[in-house]
C-alpha cells in the first residue's frame, strides 16, 4: 500500500495486491491504449469504433489531477477519473485490463472510491455504453438509470446514508 492511501477496513473487503496512485501526464498513452482495447467490442457492436477517435477522446479530456492509476501486483492495471461537478462528482475513464476483469478488482476500486465520495455527501454521475457489462457493475453499487439514448446510459448514485457522518481517516 502506498503512503497516503488508506488501508481497507478489513483485508477481505478487496482483492490483495492493488493500490491507487495519482496519474501523471506520462500515463496518458497507456490509458488511451487501454481505453481502445476495453471499449472496442462495445463500440464495434454499436457501429461507433474509430481507431483514432477512441484514443483521442481520452487524450483531449485527460486530467492527471483527477485521475488515478490502478496498480495491481506492481503493474499498470487500469485507471479511473473522478471529476468535480456542480452537483457532485463524475466518474469517468474507469478501465481495467481485460485479464483482470471479473475477479473483483473493479468492485474493490469502485467500493473504495464510493466510500470516499459518500463521506463527502456527494452524488456520483456516470455514463456507460448501451449493452456494456459495466452497467451491471454500477447497478450492483447503487447506480440507477436517469436517462438513456441509443448509445449511452446515464446513471446516478446518491450518497450511501449508512456511511454519512462516518469518520474519515
Amino acid at each position: 500500500m502506498r503512503p497516503g492511501h488508506p488501508a481497507p477496513e478489513s483485508e477481505s473487503e478487496r482483492p490483495t495486491g492493488w493500490a491507487l496512485r495519482s496519474a501523471e501526464p506520462a500515463d496518458v498513452e497507456a490509458i488511451a491504449e487501454l481505453r481502445a482495447t476495453v471499449m472496442r467490442p462495445d463500440l464495434e457492436r454499436l457501429g461507433r469504433f474509430d481507431e483514432h477517435r477512441v484514443r483521442q477522446r481520452l487524450r483531449d479530456s485527460f486530467s492527471p489531477r483527477h485521475t488515478s492509476v490502478i496498480v495491481a501486483d506492481g503493474a499498470f492495471a487500469g485507471s479511473v477519473t473522478v471529476r468535480p461537478a456542480e452537483d457532485g462528482r463524475w466518474l469517468e475513464h474507469f478501465y481495467l485490463a481485460p485479464a483482470l476483469q471479473g475477479q473483483g478488482l473493479g468492485s474493490a476500486v469502485l467500493r473504495t472510491l464510493l466510500k470516499r465520495i459518500d463521506a463527502e455527501g456527494a452524488l456520483v454521475r456516470l455514463n456507460v455504453l448501451q449493452g456494456s457489462a459495466a452497467r451491471r457493475l454500477y447497478e450492483r453499487h447503487g447506480f440507477t438509470v436517469t436517462t438513456e439514448d441509443p448509445i449511452d446510459v446515464y446513471m446516478v448514485r446518491r450518497p450511501d446514508a449508512g456511511t454519512l457522518g462516518a469518520g474519515t481517516a
